[in-house]
Order: C-alpha cells, then structure tokens, then sequence
C-alpha cells in the first residue's frame, strides 16, 4: 500500500498502548493455544497407549503397581532410576482385545495376531515370533489403566483450563482491537471533515456532494474494518502460523516438511489475488460515489424531476450506475469463489493424505507414534484457520486499500487551516485596480475591472446573466484568487490577509438563503459565542421580522429542518438579513437578495437594507433596478467589462446599456400592470 499503508499505520501508532497490548495478549493467547496438542500428545502416546511400554514385575504396593495373577506389575516409565526390576511382562492390544504376554524381548512394532494361547508378531522383513499370551477381561484391562486415570484427569483438565484462558485472551484482544479501530476511525473521520472545512470552495465546483460524502463515510467504514477485522486476522494468522511452524519442528523435523509448502503457496496467492481485485475495487469504490451522488442530487432536485416528468430518464441514469456497481461486484464475488479458502482445504488434505499414507506404510519410522501423528494433524487445522482468516479478508484488504486511496487524496488536497485569531475591524475601502480573471486558462470572465467602492458607499453591480458580476464578489471573498490585477481593502492586498481574517468582516445574502438545521435564533447566530440572545432579538427587530416569528409556536426557538423548507422565501430572506446584520460586517454583500421576495416582504427588507447599510460598504448584484436607485455607484458589466459607470441619474443620462435595461423593465413592470 506503499505511502498509504505508511499513513494508516501512522494513524494506528497514536492508539499504540491499546494494540500493542491487544498484540501481547494475542502472543499469549497462542502459546496457550499451542500447548494443547502436546498435552494431547501426551495423553495419546503416555497414557492410553503407554499401556503397550514393558512391564516389571514389583514386590511393593504403590499407587503405580497392578495386580495381576497373584503378582503386582508396575510400567517401565514409572520406576526411578536404582529400582531394582523384576522379570519383564507386556500388555499388547490385537484387534479389540488386550493380551499379556508373560516374556521379554517382544518386538515395538510389527503385525500383531493372536490365536491358540500365543501372540504372533510379524515383522515388516516377514519373520513371525510367536509369545505365550492370556486373554485379559475388561475388568483386567481397566485394572492396568487405572494408575494413569489421575494423570489424564489432571490433563483433560488442564486441556479445558487452557482453552478458557485462551478464550479469555482472545476476547481481550478482539476487545482492545476493536476499541483502537473505533478510535482510529473516529480521529479519521474528524480529520477528513475538518479538512473539508478548510478546502476551497472551488474544490466543491467539480466533486458532487455525494461524492464528499462517500469518502466521509463509506471510505472510512471500509477503512475500520482494516483495523478490526483485516489487520486483527493478518496480525493473528503471522503469529499463529510462525509459532505454529515452530512448534512442528519441535514437535518432528520431518513432518513439519510437509508444511512449509504451505507458506509459499500462501504468498503467491495473495500476490495472485490484489493484482486482480484492486481493479474491480477501484471501479466498484467510485460507483459507490456516483450512486450517492445521483440519489443525492435527484432528493434535492425531487420538485423539478417531477415538475418536468423527468422520473423515468432519472431511474435509468440510476439504473446504469447501479448495474455497472453490480457487474463489478459480481466480478469480485466470482474471483473470491475461484480462490476461496476451499483451496487451502485442498492443500491441507493432500498433506494430511500423503503423512497417513506414509504412517501407515511405515516409511516414517518408530519415532513417528500416534500421538505425534494427532498432534500434527491438530497443528495442521489450527495452522489453516489463520490461512483461511487471511485468504477470506483479503477482499477487505483492498476494498481498504482503495478506500485508503480516496480517503488520503482528499486530505492532500491542499487547503487553508482553520484559525481562531482575529483582526480589528477595518474600514471597508475596496479597491480593485485592473484586475482580470478566468475559472479556465485563457477563458477570462473578468477583464481588466478597475473600481473604488469607498467605505459607506453602496455599489450595484447590474448586467446580464454571465457578465461576471458574481466572479468579482468571489474574487472579493477570495473563494478564488486573483492572479493579474490587485484587489485591496483599505489599502492591503486581500492576497496578504489571512482569508478567514478577511471574511471576519463580510457579510452576505444570498438569492437562495441556506439555513441549517436547528431553530431560527440559532440560525441567525450560527452559534457564534459573542452573539448573544439580546444581539439575535435586536436583529431580527432590525430586519422587521421580529414579531412575525414570534408568532410561531416555539417563537424564536422554532425548529427549522435542512434549508429551511417548512418557512416562505421571505422568511428564510429576512433571517439571512438578520444574520447579516448581528455579525456586524464592514462589507456586505447582496447577491440579488430580493430576486425571489413578494412586493409586500421587499418593502420591509428595503427599510431594514437602509440599517443595514449604515457604516458598512456594500455591493448589490441587483436584477430589479428599480431597488438600486439609490445606489451611490452603478457598474454596468458586460461580458466582463465595465462598460458604464455613474448613479443611476448619471446613467439615465447616458442613454446607454443601463438606461435601456431600466426602461425594458419600467415597461415590463407597465405591461404587467396594465
């Protein structure tokens, strides 16, 4: 994952106690785990097979000594070292039966048969040796394993012991991984909207909202589950399969040859799989955006669609991501199939086939008893868990990976951090001294704009649609740099003013005011600490809407839900205008504030726009002339220049642009009326 993986790993160290302890606890968990086959092992081997180990006869009664025929016997595994011996006697198994065998010098391995009072073992070179044997009863045969009854008792319960403690552990890790990822993820989360934050407002020109949002919940969704399921399955698989590998060769050199085929195997195959998955990821990844997008934009553009019957083309550009989401996910789902964890079961039954077959044959030797055989068997299944946990999150892995990717790349690009500091209020003298600009290389929207809007004054901006009366209150904003020409307030150039400095003291109203979910006070003052309740109150008397909304249930506490859509146009416009006005700017902006207000609500907010201008420069974009004679200074644009300036007498003088667009109207509005 490269540069990526460096960063994950990066966010993971600022948890490094909880994981690192989660890792100690897993080690532990292992060792404990790994101590069962060898106790296994023993009880096979020592306690229920040991019954075959030669016997002596003893004259002492002791917890170890059985009676049999008149005389005790006690295993050769459980004299001390100067015991002296008595004659030798064995108890061997054939078929279901158990025989004693009253000799010595009886062959450990061989083809066992008994019949006519002897046992016969038959060697693998083909010699026979025959033994004078007696059938035991069950009663015998219990007798003879009743010394080793504590032992396995006392194993058995040191086997379940060991199982809780590993449970214990176990839960603990997942515990402490899972907690770390939740954290990870959290501090994530926060970095990529506080990032966004910080983005210019041009980066939200060319990424759909819904795209924004995938990567703030989806692509960090993806990302946690790296953290509590792929890295906790990765990290757990290493250390089983590394203590599990040494354990083999504890265990039996030779036998844990036939495993190690399996770690290679393992490799190449998840080499095999990221090179084909990371492409259906990345398509798979940005369908996912797309969708979220279009069901995004088709809920806020819902009116419309249905207005204009537009339903069918909607569900069929929805359709075609969704489909194209579902092909690639079935691509993935058939490249998880062909290479499955059934694979590994493949390969490990092919092992186990080729060790018994081999067992059987007796081509592995004495040293290789039934116990060592269970115990390679069980460490071979507990080897293959972690392999099939790893081969099964793959597909995870690099839906993370590339989640990752997404999610990284937003947080590189380049924004402007947040800052709490202010500067003292300035005056509100704009300048803009030959300035053009253009969204595109060698398209400018603006071109050459000169201009002085002094502080108090009110300054219209008028002309048709694309003219670049917006631009330049952008470039003023600083949404976007000016790069020929200079723009200045008071006298510095806004380039060497912090922009979250600069807009402390601007304020805008917006054609289409947006409020935020919440109620109309807080809405007003965008829970701006130094706002208080007395300041909210005051603006909204200011703007003349005070008593309208106290009429509301709640009064100023009503709820308001996303944009406001349960309030008229005007309403939300006279909050936007009260907004304005209790934060108190030196520069306000009016971006055809009125365009969509009733004739009734506008003659309030022209009354409350004479307060609201008081000591503040302010630029109108108007469409209504009608509301901007009083303007001081008009600015005439056209396709990016200022073609006309003056007020509005000085422009009706003119006979130019302006005066034929204020007649256009004047006749309209008579038109209209008659």
């Amino acid at each position: 994952m490269g540069n990526n993986g460096n960063r994950l790993f990066q966010y993971a160290w600022q948890f490094k106690r909880p994981i690192l302890l989660a890792l100690v606890l897993l080690a532990l968990a292992v060792g404990v785990e790994l101590v069962g086959p060898f106790l296994g092992k023993r009880m096979i081997d020592t306690n229920i097979l040991g019954i075959s180990k030669p016997w002596y006869e003893t004259q002492q009664e002791e917890t170890y000594a059985v009676p049999y025929d008149g005389s005790l016997y006690k295993r050769s595994d459980h004299w001390s070292s100067g015991e002296e011996k008595g004659r030798e006697v064995r108890v061997l198994q054939s078929g279901r039966s158990y025989y004693f065998v009253n000799a010595a010098g009886v062959p450990d391995s061989g083809k066992q048969t008994f019949s006519n009072g002897q046992l016969t073992v038959t060697l693998e070179d083909g010699t026979a040796r025959k033994f004078p044997a007696e059938q035991l009863s069950n009663g015998e045969v219990y007798a003879f394993y009743k010394p080793e009854f504590r032992s396995l008792i006392t194993l058995a319960i040191s086997y379940v012991g060991l199982l809780l403690i590993g449970a214990v552990l176990a839960y603990g890790q997942r515990y402490l991984l899972q907690v770390s990822a939740n954290r990870i993820i959290r501090k994530m989360r926060n970095d990529v909207f506080r990032h966004i934050q910080r983005l210019p407002v041009q980066y939200f020109d060319n990424l759909p909202a819904g795209k924004v949002v995938s990567r703030v919940t989806n692509d960090t969704e993806s990302i946690r589950e790296l953290y509590v399921t792929v890295l906790a399955n990765f990290f757990s698989g290493i250390i089983y399969i590394t203590a599990i590998a040494g354990a083999l060769f504890v265990l039996d050199a030779r036998l844990a040859w036939f495993a190690v085929p399996l770690l290679p195997i393992l490799y190449v195959w998840i080499i095999v799989y990221r090179k084909f998955a990371a492409n259906y990821n990345h398509v798979i990844r940005n369908r996912l955006s797309d969708i979220n997008a279009i069901i995004n934009e088709s809920i806020q553009g819902m009116p419309i669609i249905q207005a204009f019957r537009k339903e069918k083309e909607t569900m069929a550009e929805f359709g075609e991501l969704n489909d194209e989401y579902f092909k690639y996910q079935n691509k993935l789902l058939s490249l998880n199939s062909i290479t499955s964890h059934n694979l590994l079961n493949v390969f490990r039954n092919v092992i186990f086939l080729t060790v018994i077959w081999m067992f059987a044959g007796g081509w592995l030797g004495s040293a290789i008893t039934v116990g060592v055989l269970y115990a390679f068997i069980d460490y071979i299944n507990r080897m293959m868990n972690p392999m099939v946990g790893m081969v099964n999150q793959l597909a995870n892995l690099e839906t993370a990976r590339v989640s990752a990717e997404r999610v990284f790349g937003l947080l590189d690009e380049p924004g402007i951090e947040v800052s709490d500091s202010r500067m003292p209020r300035y005056k509100g003298d704009v300048v803009f001294e030959s300035v053009s600009f253009g969204y595109k290389p060698g398209e400018d929207v603006l071109k050459n704009i000169s201009f002085h809007a002094k502080q108090g004054q009110t300054v219209a901006l008028v002309g048709h649609t694309g003219s670049g009366k917006s631009s330049i209150l952008n470039l003023l904003f600083r949404f976007y740099d000016v790069e020929r020409g200079v723009i200045s307030v008071d006298g510095i150039d806004v380039r060497d003013i912090p922009k979250q400095q600069l807009r402390q003291h601007m304020g805008i109203v917006l054609q289409d005011p947006f409020l935020f979910t919440g109620t109309i006070a807080s809405n007003v003052s965008l829970d701006d600490p130094s706002i208080s309740r007395e300041k909210v109150e005051k603006a909204l008397r200011d703007v003349g809407a005070y008593d309208m909304f106290l009429q509301l249930p709640d009064g100023l506490d009503e709820p308001v839900i996303e944009k406001g859509s349960t309030l008229s146009a005007g309403q939300r416009q006279l909050i936007s205008f009260a907004r304005a006005l209790a934060f108190d700017p030196a520069i306000l902006i009016l971006d055809e504030a009125t365009a969509s207000i009733d004739t009734e609500t506008e003659a309030i907010i022209q009354q409350a726009l004479d307060v609201l201008k008081r000591g503040r420069t302010t630029f109108v974009i108007a469409h209504r002339l009608s509301t901007i004679r009083a303007a001081d200074q008009i600015l005439v644009l056209d396709r990016g220049q200022i073609v006309e300036r003056g007020n509005h007498d000085e422009l009706m003088e003119q006979r130019g642009k302006y005066y034929a667009m204020y007649q256009l109207q004047q006749g309209t509005a008579i038109g209209i009326g008659a």
